[in-house]
């Protein structure tokens, strides 16, 4: 009993915030104001504190633009943890879209869709990350295509390192900065969380999102921590596939290290 009464509690609450902001934000993203990339850093942290999310910061978002994030993903949650952090748009499967709300709220952080199946729009959907880099954007982009089940790293799509050498090929940028960051759910309550806790915590694609939300709600306190690691420079003779096995490593160990001390 209680910990539905703190699900509808939480719901409720995250209910009246987005209600108040989403018209403001609507007409920033309209207008193209400065507070459109502020509003959803204030959003996320609400909604962070509300479920009990501690997040522990280790490195620095790069200064350095055109900026693309790479990201190892393991729950919708990241989205909220990253959120919190810094100014950034993510590259979404253009299936977030149709979901009801979550679509709606992923269009007003001006997240970017794309079709990773359609072959034939590659360098149109390419272009218009690109055009968001150079725009100064910083764009994260989950490089393992799915979620993980918190437990190892998946391997990265190269594929999805497109716009960055479209920018580079198009001599729009000579570089485009590659920053991998690690993100690692690690305790529950204070304590550490075994192999099974974080399979739990993961949010496979075959789990609908609305059980998987409220069980994670329900649990509250949980501690994440995020590494950003040193930039990697991608220019015109890079080949995205080096880059891409580069970040994986980065990303891996700055893993272990935070789930496994290692």
């Amino acid at each position: 009993m209680i910990l539905r009464l703190r699900l509808i509690g939480v719901l409720a609450l995250v209910a009246v915030i987005t209600l108040l902001l989403l018209p403001i934000q609507a007409i920033a993203v309209w207008c193209d104001l400065r507070l459109a990339r502020k509003i959803p850093i204030f959003w996320h942290r609400c909604v962070a504190r509300l479920m009990g999310l501690r997040i522990v910061v280790k490195g620095n978002l790069s200064s350095e633009r055109p900026l693309l994030l790479v990201a190892n993903h393991l729950s919708w949650c990241d989205i909220v943890v990253l959120s919190c952090l810094a100014e950034v748009c993510f590259i979404a499967k253009a299936e977030v879209s149709d979901i009801p709300f979550v679509g709606l709220l992923a269009r007003l952080q001006r997240c970017v869709f794309v079709t990773r199946e359609d072959k034939r729009r590659s360098g149109e959907q390419a272009s218009m990350v690109a055009e968001r880099l150079l725009a100064g954007d910083a764009m994260v982009l989950f490089a393992e295509g799915t979620t993980g089940d918190g437990n190892g790293v998946l391997d990265f799509k190269s594929s999805l390192f497109g716009a960055a050498q479209f920018v580079v090929r198009d001599k729009s940028a000579e570089t485009v900065f590659i920053q991998p960051v690690s993100i690692a759910y690690t305790h529950c309550h204070g304590i550490k969380m075994g192999r099974l806790d974080r399979a739990r915590t993961s949010w496979p694609g075959d789990v609908s999102l609305a059980p998987h939300a409220s069980e994670f709600i329900k649990r509250s306190a949980w501690d994440v921590e995020v590494t950003f690691l040193e930039p990697i420079p991608f220019g015109e003779n890079d080949r995205r596939r080096t880059v891409a096995n580069a970040a994986q490593t980065r990303i891996e160990s700055a893993y272990r290290a935070s789930v496994f001390g290692r």
